[in-house]
């Protein structure tokens, strides 16, 4: 298994001048600190990609020994085209996520346990910014966008590709345009019957994507609230 960490965006909407991933949760412990720290426990650090491109010499500094994929038009495309840049040679089960988001540790297991592709979703309202999903009759994911009305919650971003769907979703990587979300490739192939993708629900989890400053507030209330340790944060 291969895990892949998107952090090529310039993250405009948190309104700093670094990357977003970045930010600092609590005593200088940043996002993708806490990213990488939970993916360790499920695979080895030689296995986790980091996509950069916006002021990517920050996150290299901050993590020498990672391994990165430059997405040098970071500035014209969005997550599809970053997470092609990573998986396009890979041959392996594909954990991803974007680098903005804050999660309990467990719900990586819920992906690693999975015996087929999937999404983790959870059920509440949605504004507009949020990436929103509907199930088709059976269960599975049918639509994945900002654009689904009536959505049952939010797609947070985390997600899984097992090897099987591979093939097809890299092509699909490729067929979107430049500036689609990674979900548009997803969504594409679920309503055309090449994938079956399943809905993870992981309400009984704390996740949370910081795009706003009320975001990594909440996140750093919740922290505190939980009195959650650095080594766990």
């Amino acid at each position: 298994m291969k895990a892949v960490i998107l952090a090529a965006g310039m993250g405009t909407r948190l309104g700093t001048q670094i990357p977003k991933s970045l930010t600092n949760l609590k005593n200088e412990i940043t996002i993708l600190d806490s990213q990488i720290s939970k993916l360790l426990k499920i695979v080895g650090l030689d296995s986790i990609l980091i996509v950069v491109g916006y002021k990517k010499e920050l996150i290299m500094k901050a993590h020498p020994k990672s391994t990165f994929v430059y997405n040098e038009s970071y500035a014209q495309t969005n997550t599809a085209k970053s997470l092609l840049a990573a998986i396009k040679k890979i041959d392996d089960d594909i954990i991803w996520l974007n680098g903005d988001v804050y999660f309990d540790a467990d719900i990586l297991d819920i992906l690693v346990d999975s015996d087929m592709s999937a999404c983790l979703v959870d059920s509440k309202k949605c504004d507009d910014e949020e990436i929103k999903y509907t199930l088709t009759s059976d269960g599975f994911v049918k639509e994945l966008s900002k654009e689904v009305k009536n959505g049952l919650g939010e797609a947070v971003g985390i997600n899984l590709i097992k090897q099987k769907d591979l093939k097809a979703f890299i092509e699909e990587l490729e067929n979107v345009g430049q500036k689609d979300y990674f979900e548009k490739a997803l969504e594409n192939l679920a309503q055309s019957g090449q994938l079956k993708l399943k809905a993870a629900n992981i309400d009984d989890f704390y996740c949370k994507e910081i795009d706003f400053e009320q975001d990594l507030i909440d996140v750093q209330k919740h922290i505190n609230q939980y009195n959650i340790k650095d080594g766990e944060i």
